[in-house]
């Protein structure tokens, strides 16, 4: 499958699911619809009609291939694909105020436009309209995919926690790193990758394949991320240069560059236990040098080939979940061809 063949698996994804992800929005009391359609680029700060950038639709193409490698319909899979969108959507509000991100999709979030208080109740409303919509799909997997959403954002949840106590920590251990990553970002696409053969009547069995599958591709999707968040281009992430870096987070280059030998990994770790001490005023005032600094440091030391590697590793263990699944070939084709897309892309 080309690239143009994955964009068209994401674009059926993202065509499918937003009318009824639309739906969903408009149950919502003004002005959480109206905050909520611009988070999701429907519309701009004004309220004109917007064509922004909505995210890579991963999830959704997830959720849909998952219900056709039971053996259903597409559309089987739509309630679940809103559903884990929503999720989503609910941790992106409230992680982008916490983190205090001011650029998402090339573009102000939510809060810096419309105040946080209103990202924090839109995120709220989200979550819980994620779980009316799946009840409301009725049949006998609706209960037992919810249970499958409300466990992956639990997981999701713990994750973000872990993820804010690394911040002001001097080190975090890779194990810490791939456990947090497995929670905030794996757990998600482990729902997305199962819940719609759930809905389309898949056993257990079936769907905890699907789930590992879509545990691994998540973090392999974190990898790829964490090495976006240091050394992805702002044009193309919508993000600030050396992002993560500004957020002092402890990714997985970060992780893998502290625990390595040599001089590289220790120059790096005496600037961290210093970086841990500063206050964020403190630390706002550093210049491009002093994080590009930082960001060879984690390179020279071999944080960025490590978390390559890593997600190359990622990547295999999610197909391997996939051996002695039986379903269609072209949808085993359609999930080998979405993870190799997850560990090349730019954003």
């Amino acid at each position: 499958m080309s690239q143009t063949a994955v964009n068209a698996l994401l674009e059926r994804g993202r065509t499918l699911t937003t009318p009824a992800l639309r739906a969903a929005v408009d149950r919502l009391a003004p002005p959480m619809n109206t905050v909520a359609a611009y988070h999701f680029g429907w519309i701009d700060a004004h309220g004109r009609e917007s064509e922004s950038d909505g995210g890579k639709a991963v999830r959704p193409a997830l959720a849909l291939l998952s219900a056709e490698a039971a053996g259903a319909a597409p559309h089987t899979g739509i309630p679940g694909a809103v559903a884990v969108e929503l999720v989503h959507n609910f941790s992106l509000l409230h992680d982008d105020l916490m983190d205090g991100d001011e650029q998402r999709r090339h573009r102000d979030t939510v809060w810096k436009v419309h105040g946080p208080a209103q990202a924090i109740l839109v995120g709220d409303a989200l979550f819980a309209i994620s779980h009316e919509v799946l009840l409301e799909a009725g049949g006998a997997g609706a209960a037992r995919a919810a249970r499958r959403l409300a466990v992956a954002s639990r997981k999701l949840i713990d994750g973000q926690a872990q993820d804010i106590s690394f911040e002001h920590r001097e080190f975090v251990s890779v194990e810490e790193c791939l456990e947090m990553e497995g929670n905030k970002t794996g757990a998600l696409l482990a729902c997305a990758a199962s819940i719609g053969a759930v809905l389309g009547g898949a056993d257990d069995a079936a769907a905890d394949a699907l789930e590992t599958y879509g545990h691994h591709l998540g973090l392999a999707f974190q990898a790829v991320d964490d090495l976006l968040g240091i050394w992805g281009d702002p044009a193309a992430t919508g993000k600030q240069t050396w992002s993560d870096l500004r957020q002092r987070k402890k990714s997985l280059p970060v992780a893998a560059a502290v625990a390595a030998p040599g001089a590289a990994a220790r120059r790096l770790t005496a600037l961290l236990t210093a970086d841990a001490k500063k206050s964020q005023e403190e630390f706002a005032d550093f210049d491009e040098a002093e994080f590009a600094a930082r960001a060879a440091l984690i390179e020279e030391a071999g944080g960025r080939r490590w978390t390559a590697d890593e997600a190359r590793r990622q990547h295999d263990t999610a197909l391997r979940a996939l051996d002695g699944l039986e379903m269609p070939a072209r949808v085993r084709a359609q999930l080998v061809e979405l993870a190799d897309f997850i560990v090349i892309r730019e954003k």
